[in-house]
């Protein structure tokens, strides 16, 4: 695996921290799929889990999409792969590839930097209908940070059982 991950600023002001940390956990994910052909990406953990590390790329552009353009830009969009709000169809990528999977992950994370960017600040709010509540952009990507971090956790586990690759 090529580490090129940039580590985030030891004294960055805040909003510079929480993008550098995101940017961070994405480049993990990238780094723990690197090298994998299609039916490696697609190799299950262990009965009875269906969880592969295609199917987290694919959750992490959900997850990106309706947290930077549903929530906090408001924008009236399906999901990536249903159209009936189904978060558990992304994880089922038995018929997924990864050039589909990782050019849907890129097209939502340069989204989602575009809306970061273009914020006035980490205040900025957007209605989060599941919870019932405004969420600020600073909790949104709190919440990707946490929601990364945790999906990488799987991934190495995943990268593991597949080629026995460990680390970072």
């Amino acid at each position: 695996m090529t580490d090129d991950r940039i580590d985030p600023p030891m004294r960055g002001d805040e909003r510079e921290t929480l993008r550098a940390y995101l940017d961070y956990h994405r480049a993990t994910l990238a780094m723990k799929t690197e090298g994998l052909t299609d039916d490696e990406l697609r190799r299950r953990s262990m009965p009875p889990s269906t969880l592969t590390l295609l199917g987290l790329v694919r959750h992490m552009a959900e997850v990106e999409r309706t947290w930077f353009r549903r929530v906090i830009n408001g924008e009236d969009i399906p999901l990536v792969w249903s159209d009936e709000g189904d978060y558990q169809v992304a994880y089922d990528a038995s018929g997924s590839t990864g050039a589909e999977a990782f050019a849907a992950w890129q097209t939502e994370i340069d989204h989602a930097r575009r809306i970061e960017q273009e914020a006035a600040s980490l205040d900025v709010t957007g209605y989060q209908p599941r919870w019932g509540e405004d969420v600020s952009l600073r909790l949104v990507m709190l919440h990707l940070i946490h929601e990364y971090a945790r999906h990488n956790g799987h991934a190495d586990f995943l990268r593991e059982g597949i080629d026995g690759t460990v680390g970072a």
